[in-house]
C-alpha cells in the first residue's frame, strides 16, 4: 500500500479534520465520533432538512454535499462501511428546522438498516422523517427490479433536486420528498473499471485486473460487474455505456438530459473529455439535447481507475431545479 497517511485507523478523522479545517464556512463537525459533518451555517429555519450518509472513500460523496441548495447534514462511516445508527440519528437532528427531514441515500442494506433504526428512534422526539433510495446503477439489477440496484452517481442530482426544492418558500416535507423520489427515478448509471483501489485499513486491493483488462458495470466499491475482458478504446467503451443506458431508459429523441461523465478517482480530465466528447455528439445526433453537462470528479472511489456515465431525464420542472442556485465547495450553480 503506497497512500499519503499517517495511521491507516485514523485516515477518516483525520480527512475530516482537514475538510473542516479548509472550508470553515461551509462544514462544522458534531457528535461524539465526530462523524456528522452539518452547514456551518444551519440549520435554516422553517427549513425542510436533506440528510445522507455511507462510506467514506468516495469524495465528494457524501460529506462534500453539505451546503446551500443541497445537503444539511451528512452521516459519514469508515471508508466503504455505512455510518452508525448514532451518527445517522446526529445528522438528523442537526438537519432538523421544525419542518421535517428527508432521509436521501443510497440503496446499500447496511445504510437501510442503519437510517431505519435510526428514524424509529427518533420517533419519540416528534421528528417527521421521510426516505428516498436512490437507485441508478442499471448494471446491478435488471429494469424490473430496478427496487434490488445500488446507488451511484445519481445521488448528484437527486441532492441537487430536493436541495432546490427545500429552498423554495414554505416548500413541504411532502414536496422535497416527491422531489427527491422524481429525480432519483429519472437518473440512470453505469460505471466501467480499469484498475482496483486500496482501502486504508485492508492494505490490500479491493480486487484483481490485469493489466489489459477492464470491468463493464463493475460497483463503486467493487462489486462483480457484466463482463470482463480486454481493455477497448474510449469510444467503444462510451458507446456501449451510452446504448445501455439509452435501452434502459428509452430516452428519446426531443427528449432533455443532463449528462454526468464522472472520474472514480485516478481517471484524469482528460480521458472524461474524450469520453464525454463521444456522449455528447451521439445525443446531438439522436435529437437528444443535452442541459447542463458535468464533468470531473464527482462520486469515486477512492484510487480506482475508471468513470462512470449518468443520463438525468429532464422535464420542466427537474430542469429548473437543476438550475437553481447552490453551494458547496465541491459543486458552484
Amino acid at each position: 500500500m503506497k497512500k499519503i497517511l499517517n495511521d491507516p485507523n485514523a485516515y477518516v478523522d483525520e480527512m475530516l479534520d482537514g475538510l473542516c479545517a479548509a472550508h470553515p464556512a461551509s462544514y462544522r463537525r458534531l457528535g461524539e465520533s465526530g462523524r456528522v459533518i452539518a452547514r456551518a451555517d444551519g440549520p435554516v429555519a422553517g427549513k425542510v432538512g436533506i440528510v445522507t450518509g455511507g462510506g467514506s472513500g468516495h469524495l465528494p460523496v457524501f460529506t462534500g454535499y453539505v451546503g446551500r441548495g443541497l445537503l444539511d447534514a451528512c452521516a459519514i462511516g469508515n471508508v466503504f462501511a455505512g455510518p452508525s445508527v448514532d451518527d445517522c440519528m446526529g445528522a438528523m437532528r442537526a438537519a432538523d428546522a421544525g419542518a421535517g427531514v428527508l432521509r436521501l441515500y443510497g440503496n446499500y442494506g447496511g445504510d437501510r438498516m442503519n437510517f431505519d433504526m435510526a428514524g424509529e428512534m427518533l420517533e419519540p422526539e416528534g421528528l417527521a422523517t421521510t426516505t428516498v433510495l436512490v437507485a441508478d446503477d442499471v448494471s446491478s439489477a435488471p429494469r424490473d427490479e430496478r427496487g434490488k440496484r445500488r446507488g451511484v452517481a445519481g445521488l448528484i442530482y437527486a441532492y441537487k433536486v430536493a436541495g432546490a426544492k427545500a429552498d423554495q418558500k414554505n416548500a413541504s416535507l411532502a414536496e422535497v420528498t416527491e422531489a427527491a423520489r422524481k429525480a432519483a427515478d429519472a437518473c440512470a448509471s453505469i460505471g466501467v473499471a480499469l484498475t482496483p483501489c486500496t482501502v486504508p485499513e485492508a492494505g490490500r486491493p479491493t480486487f484483481s485486473i490485469a493489466d489489459d483488462e477492464m470491468e463493464m458495470g463493475m460497483g463503486i466499491h467493487g462489486e462483480p460487474g457484466i463482463w470482463r475482458g480486454k481493455l477497448k478504446p474510449a469510444d467503444a467503451i462510451a458507446g456501449e455505456m451510452l446504448d445501455r443506458l439509452l435501452s434502459d431508459t428509452d430516452i428519446a429523441k426531443g427528449e432533455r438530459v443532463s449528462v454526468l461523465v464522472n472520474s472514480l478517482g485516478a481517471t484524469p480530465l482528460e480521458e472524461l473529455y474524450i469520453l464525454y466528447r463521444y456522449v455528447a455528439r451521439e445525443l446531438t445526433a439522436k435529437g437528444i439535447a443535452i442541459v447542463a453537462p458535468l464533468v470531473g470528479r464527482y462520486a469515486t472511489s477512492m484510487e480506482m481507475a475508471g468513470a462512470s456515465l449518468t443520463l438525468f431525464r429532464l422535464d420542466g420542472e427537474l430542469e429548473a431545479l437543476l438550475k437553481a442556485p447552490a453551494d458547496c465547495p465541491f459543486w458552484r450553480v
